[in-house]
């Protein structure tokens, strides 16, 4: 990237390596360097919680805010009820307007520690699709909105080659999410200024499309800007791990673990990720990134920090930290560690091992659990556990037992009184 932004907005997100695409960098740096630009990114509310692949997006937000602009969060509440179906190789669930509902609830909470809501030119507002979508009459809508579309050219985005290349099925339902969101950067121009979509490099298509339609229907200039898609260093997407998704709310990943996700990272992932996820000076992340040995360690620590900082709170940062430092360095317990509350009925004369590192999160099923045994992976109160059939009983849990699968993977297990 040679250009040279005058605003803010853009020299970070270049700077920062949050930069893939832009459809006009010069009219869109003249409109930054010119005001506030009110822009939005699109969340679809498929899970109670977003997880780690949606804190890219997360931070552009607040990046958008620091930088002097007006973040506009739009929750999906209407294109939930269809599905995105940008590179997924089969339909999602369906899920009903309840459902719905109690995800946006959930996810909300998260974007008040990134964000400060409010009335002012640069505070941010959330959003629900729903409000308009809802609301649309079929006939009016394939008439005033579908004749601006070209099916040739929707066959043409990448996101649905692949999945047609593939000869798999994609639904007259999914085909007209691409329209929908088209329609929400229409919408959120007329009602709100909006002048910029943002969102991961898979979007890239549903963006051009909502820029068309404004331009066509109310002649106005609007931009587009894409992240990204982040994998990490060993070729995994980012967010997902042996045991699921690294969640964003504290009820569904507990902020130790989560501390844990970003303690882990590869050593060649360190300083990309202190741009992209924390707000250290962008010469502080290129030193830590360059360490080697046991002091990139000390990097991934504060790597760790400050991001579990901004989701969870300094003070979960912390503990978390006091925590792994206890478990790794002192062999002990640790109070912050993930914990599976056994009640007596549950416990009867016995509950197997391998039930309880299932339930616990350390395996993902009976049979995982068996294999991180027989492999020598798995260790119960720091000692090695060779035996997948024992029985842990009322006696054995009289205090809470640790188990472990390899070096940085804890869980206690204690008897619910």
């Amino acid at each position: 990237m040679t250009y040279h932004p005058r605003s803010d907005f853009l020299r970070v997100m270049i700077e920062r390596g949050f930069l893939a695409d832009c459809t006009d960098y010069q009219a869109l740096d003249e409109a930054l360097a010119g005001g506030v630009v009110p822009a939005y990114i699109g969340f679809d509310a498929t899970a109670k919680s977003l997880h780690v692949g949606s804190l890219i997006q997360i931070m552009m937000l607040r990046w958008l805010q620091k930088t002097g602009h007006k973040p506009l969060v739009l929750m999906g509440g209407g294109t939930t009820k269809v599905g995105d179906p940008s590179f997924r190789a089969e339909e999602r669930p369906l899920l009903t307007p309840t459902q719905i509902d109690d995800n946006i609830a959930g996810i909300k909470a998260v974007f008040a520690k990134y964000l400060d809501f409010g009335d002012g030119p640069s505070d941010a507002l959330m959003l629900n699709n729903a409000e308009w979508l809802d609301r649309l009459n079929y006939l009016d809508f394939l008439r005033d909105v579908g004749r601006h579309f070209s099916v040739n050219r929707m066959l043409s985005f990448e996101s649905v080659k692949s999945r047609l290349d593939r000869e798999q099925s994609l639904s007259f339902l999914e085909f007209n999410y691409m329209i929908l969101q088209a329609y929400d950067f229409l919408e959120l121009n007329r009602r709100y200024g909006c002048r910029l979509q943002m969102g991961g490099s898979d979007q890239w298509g549903n963006i051009v499309n909502g820029i068309d339609l404004t331009r066509r229907i109310l002649d106005h200039e609007v931009f587009g800007l894409t992240s990204p898609l982040l994998t990490t260093a060993d070729g995994t997407k980012m967010g997902k791990t042996a045991s699921g998704a690294v969640w964003l709310n504290a009820d569904m990943r507990s902020p130790y673990e989560f501390w844990q996700f970003w303690r882990n990272t590869a050593d060649a992932d360190v300083g990309r990720f202190l741009k992209l996820y924390t707000e250290i000076e962008i010469e502080e992340c290129e030193r830590f990134g360059a360490l080697e040995g046991a002091e990139i360690n000390e990097a991934k620590i504060v790597l760790a920090n400050a991001v579990t900082t901004l989701c969870h709170g300094a003070e979960a940062a912390t503990a978390a930290e006091a925590t792994a430092r206890e478990v790794f360095e002192k062999g002990g317990m640790g109070d912050d560690l993930p914990t599976l509350a056994v009640t007596a009925a549950e416990l009867g004369d016995g509950i197997s091992v391998v039930q309880l590192i299932t339930r616990s999160g350390l395996a993902k099923s009976g049979k995982d659990a068996k294999r991180l045994i027989a492999e020598g992976g798995a260790r119960l109160n720091d000692a090695p556990l060779s035996d997948a059939g024992l029985m842990i009983d009322a006696g054995m849990l009289a205090e809470p037992i640790k188990l472990s699968a390899g070096k940085k993977r804890h869980a206690l297990v204690r008897l619910d009184s």
